[in-house]
């Protein structure tokens, strides 16, 4: 699904220990409030990683339901079984987002948060999901607008650089813009869209944009440009401008819910 970046072993204990920070549990709590999971209802997470959010579902569904988390990164995976073990309801597959191991009509709810902005037919993982939805099935999806970020830095150009470098991850850097139009195409109903910001100043030291400042200087050197002492350059300043006080990070990002029509209705 990726265009880049390899989920292995040190990089999924890296997101999983961003999950844990305050930003990316209000984000979680968010998810899970539009999903609304009910007693008995079978839901999927498309691109589960570490599986916080599986186990949030498995509470939510009950032992009267059933969560299947789908991934490609075994690393994911394995932090996702480990954590939803206390959850026997709760099972895990390797698998694309563009061939589910789900029959049709067979779940109640899907998820997928910021997942889809990596996956280059992600019309075709959009059709997956309607498939795997039963009908007035219930859809959640966070994505990432990329280009939407501001970041303070000393050079402007430098930035721009090292951004559209990241970019190169990315199937869909700016996916939150066609992606209402993409799930009306599928045969979905858009029901609801929902802005989350986050947000950083100089004191979040290790917060998202501190995670995504090492996995930058790490990937961008080579692409488009990026030299490693520009890429090196580029990381000492943030830092600097941190230490000083003057440190500003923000980014888009966009929760969209929609169900699957019943059947006579029509997307809308």
């Amino acid at each position: 699904m990726s265009t880049g970046l390899q989920f292995d072993s040190e990089l999924a204990r890296q997101l999983e220990a961003q999950y844990k920070r305050p930003q990316m549990i209000l984000r979680r709590a968010e998810a899970l409030r539009l999903a609304a999971p009910k007693a008995g209802e079978r839901a999927l997470d498309v691109g589960c990683g570490p599986g916080f959010l599986s186990a949030d579902l498995a509470a939510g569904v009950g032992e009267a339901g059933a969560v299947l988390g789908v991934d490609q990164s075994e690393a994911m995976l394995e932090l996702a079984a480990g954590r939803c073990s206390g959850w026997p309801q709760a099972s895990f597959e390797k698998a694309d987002a563009t061939a589910l191991p789900t029959d049709d009509d067979s779940f109640d709810l899907a998820i997928s948060t910021q997942v889809l902005e990596y996956v280059a037919d992600v019309d075709g993982a959009l059709c997956e999901i309607k498939r795997s939805l039963r009908p007035g099935g219930r859809l959640v999806l966070l994505a990432t607008d990329w280009r939407s970020v501001a970041w303070h830095s000393s050079d402007d150009e430098r930035m721009a650089r090292l951004l559209s470098a990241w970019e190169e991850h990315l199937a869909h850097p700016c996916l939150p813009r066609t992606l209402g139009s993409r799930l009306r195409a599928a045969g979905m109903t858009v029901t609801r869209i929902e802005r989350h910001s986050i947000i950083e100043g100089a004191d979040d030291v290790m917060g998202y944009s501190n995670m995504l400042t090492g996995a930058i200087s790490g990937f961008a050197p080579g692409r488009r440009g990026v030299t490693e002492e520009e890429a090196q350059a580029w990381s000492s300043d943030l830092r600097e401008l941190r230490e000083r006080g003057d440190f500003h990070f923000s980014l888009g990002q966009y929760f969209f819910c929609a169900s699957r029509p019943l059947p006579g209705d029509q997307a809308s």
